[in-house]
């Protein structure tokens, strides 16, 4: 999935930093990513420690981590695909609300794709009612959804916004793949809170903290996600078909430093990375000043390209590098 902050491309940045910090012996450590987003570090991270905290405020957030994170064991899952696949789409609400030819004319998915997907979440909720599928099973096919749906929308990737005329990719036919997850001996944790409220009841030994930089709310720009994986009645609103959505401190400049402030008071673990750019809301200075009052800090700097919110953009590339900043403390 393109996905706005996503840690794909600095994913071994972040581990080898950790290992650096903490040392190679991750096998006995906790491991917690509270703003966990499509899970792309605590999936690095996941065949390395003993378990890993994978939290996010954000319902889509949570079916994938519950998936990528919380299932650990193999599941049998192949005939549920190829039956989901083989599936004729019907006029339901994704198709009404969301498609070229629904009655709201919202050009995020075609006809085929819309219907498509209102059939197979309807299938697997009616799966999950006659208690055909583990809970385990459930989410992994919801995630298997969300996942495939996304390579067929018709956005510059975010769902802020549909494009007017379907693009290549949203004109292929939407083809259910198996969200593949990572086998591991032990279990793991994972939450749907807010951030400031479960730091108080989770501890373990590193932190990994990536929230919002900007003014940019995660629950707006990928709303649709939302709305299928909870396929509930609701009255989109506006021209974008938004639904009522989480609205995070983390984006607003007036709060977002007191935020901080008490998340790391409150933290429960001895090392706490802190991922961040150079143009967000909270300056370096003002998380040094933070950390530094709880314990030893440093920091690590790298250079990388931005997120793009579509490839095929024809943008100026100079201007897509920005610089990552990997904040660490030591707390006492």
């Amino acid at each position: 999935m393109n996905y706005i902050g996503s840690k794909n491309s600095l994913s071994s940045f972040i581990l080898s930093t950790v290992q650096n910090v903490v040392g190679d012996g991750l096998s006995t450590k906790t491991f917690a990513d509270i703003f966990a987003g499509t899970g792309s570090v605590g999936r690095t991270f996941k065949p390395l420690v003993k378990q890993v905290i994978a939290n996010d405020v954000e319902y889509y957030s949570y079916i994938l981590n519950r998936n990528y994170i919380g299932n650990h064991t193999s599941l049998k899952y192949q005939t549920f695909i190829t039956k989901l696949n083989e599936l004729d789409g019907v006029e339901g609400f994704i198709f009404q609300q969301y498609a070229e030819g629904g009655s709201e004319g919202r050009l995020y998915f075609s006809n085929e794709n819309g219907k498509k997907i209102d059939a197979a979440r309807r299938q697997i909720e009616s799966w999950k009612v006659e208690n055909k599928l583990s809970e385990e099973l459930y989410f992994f096919l919801l995630a298997s959804l969300l996942e495939s749906a996304d390579k067929v929308a018709n956005t510059a990737s975010v769902y802020g916004a549909y494009l007017k005329s379907l693009k290549k990719t949203a004109q292929k036919k939407l083809v259910l793949a198996p969200a593949v997850f990572q086998e591991t001996e032990k279990g793991h944790q994972v939450f749907q809170e807010d951030s400031n409220t479960l730091i108080k009841d989770i501890s373990g030994d590193i932190l990994y903290l990536d929230p919002p930089y900007n003014a940019r709310q995660y629950g707006a720009n990928y709303h649709l996600l939302t709305t299928i994986a909870k396929y509930d009645t609701f009255v989109p609103r506006g021209k974008t078909g938004l639904r009522e959505y989480y609205k995070s401190a983390y984006c607003r400049k007036n709060e977002v430093l007191d935020s901080f402030t008490q998340l790391i008071a409150d933290a429960q673990f001895k090392y706490i990375f802190l991922s961040y750019n150079n143009e967000g809301l909270m300056s370096q200075e003002d998380v040094e000043k933070v950390m530094t009052t709880h314990g030893s800090y440093q920091l690590e700097t790298k250079k990388y390209r931005r997120f793009k919110a579509d490839k095929t953009e024809n943008r100026n590339h100079k201007a897509d590098s920005t610089f990552e900043y990997l904040h660490i403390l030591e707390k006492k």
